[in-house]
């Protein structure tokens, strides 16, 4: 029914990447030597049917991070950056730390903490990486950084990488030990701060005659919450083609998820996704199909990935799905506005169980961007999730101003 909508220390672990055989023989460009300020205010607004009160949020997010390249030994870096989350006018919402549970969550509790911290050597065709750092597989539905949060999720593992041939394959390996979560080293809840993992990670990324071809392997042992230790394997197929008058683009992707060391549960759950886009005319339209399996037991959980870009802005599904699993049927455009630094975004989703058919909701999302100068944009966004017998109603609204250099 719809009712009227009114981290500070580094564990002695290491983060590391090994990234083999890439598509290009040809190194990337050192990163320059200096110091890097990122600052982010945002105003976010929660109209949640669950909730007697509307959340209003103004937070801060300040990130200094310092990197290094040693230029007396050939591609060697250092990197460290921390950052800070602050409120600005009093805390109106939940941020799942501060107690104020009348209000909906907003997830960005105040914090202060080491973001990353690590030494990394590379070459043209190999590399390794040690330390605290951010981890980004493919489009992030899996295992990514929670970029859309004011404190990012980390890693801190061990990383190396090497590349074979130009046009050949891609080889990732990363093993975890432990994962900085989204609410910050200061909250009070050790769980919600950090995990302790085992995790090896295996990708696979090759060049084809049409697109790009990405097996994986994800075997996470998950020491503190053992419901979430999973092994997952798939196969991702994406490209594009360029035609005349337009170019049609694809992403066709299967994973089946099992249980893995010290799980108690039996998993099995399938991921699969069917997109399609087209660009025509500086306008991207896109229309898929993610399914996120379930038994009525179990749902497929993603609970390291960048979750925000994915079933939609109002963050009704997050890193484990319903028992019923998730069937997300959407259809959206964005591009550009003329020859203006504009860029604008819609999409609609329709909700249902997996398992059973069940309707869940409905969801539109709306953005308009826009970027000035060399380091500034700004940013609004819209979420309007509609329930039709899953969770509540929520609105939710953002407006942010971003700035780097």
């Amino acid at each position: 029914m719809h009712r009227p909508l009114r981290r500070i220390p580094l564990a002695a672990t290491v983060v590391a990447l090994l990234a083999g055989w890439s598509t290009s023989a040809t190194a990337a460009p050192p990163p320059q030597s200096g110091p890097v300020i990122e600052l982010r205010q945002r105003y976010e607004h929660v109209d949640d049917a669950a909730s007697a009160r509307n959340a209003d949020a103004h937070t801060l997010r300040l990130r200094l991070r310092l990197g290094y390249h040693w230029a007396f030994a050939p591609g060697w870096q250092a990197h460290v950056d921390g950052e800070h989350v602050q409120p600005l006018s009093g805390e109106h919402y939940n941020s799942t730390a501060n107690g104020r549970v009348q209000y909906p969550v907003v997830a960005d509790p105040k914090s202060t903490e080491l973001n990353q911290a690590f030494i990394a050597w590379s070459n043209e065709t190999s590399g390794v990486t040690v330390g605290r750092q951010r981890i980004q597989l493919d489009n992030q539905r899996f295992i990514g950084n929670s970029g859309w949060r004011q404190n990012e999720q980390t890693f801190d593992a061990v990383a190396l990488k090497h590349s074979l041939a130009p046009g050949g394959p891609t080889f990732q390996y990363i093993h975890l030990d432990r994962v900085l979560r989204v609410f910050g080293e200061d909250h009070p809840d050790p769980l919600q701060a950090r995990w302790k993992l085992n995790g090896h990670l295996l990708h696979l990324d090759q060049p084809l005659p049409l697109g790009q071809l990405a097996t994986y392997g994800y075997l996470i042992k998950n020491r503190d919450v053992a419901t979430l230790s999973t092994q997952t394997w798939g196969l991702r197929w994406t490209g594009q083609k360029e035609l005349a008058q337009a170019t049609p683009g694809w992403a066709l992707e299967y994973a089946h998820q099992s249980d893995w060391g010290n799980n108690p549960l039996s998993v099995s759950a399938s991921y699969r996704l069917l997109e399609g886009s087209l660009k025509w005319r500086g306008v991207t339209f896109r229309a898929g199909q993610e399914v996120l399996g379930g038994d009525g037991r179990y749902g497929f959980s993603t609970p390291y990935a960048s979750l925000h870009p994915f079933n939609g802005w109002a963050d009704r599904f997050g890193g484990v799905s319903p028992r019923d699993g998730l069937d997300d049927r959407y259809f959206g455009a964005s591009g550009g506005i003329g020859a203006s630094a504009f860029t604008w975004a819609a999409a609609w989703h329709d909700f249902r169980a997996d398992h059973g058919g069940a309707s869940y909701g409905t969801e539109l999302d709306l953005s308009l961007g826009y970027a000035f100068g060399t380091h500034w944009n700004a940013l609004l966004k819209y979420a309007d999730y509609r329930a039709d017998g899953f969770s509540t109603d929520v609105r939710k609204a953002w407006a942010s101003v971003e700035y780097r250099f």
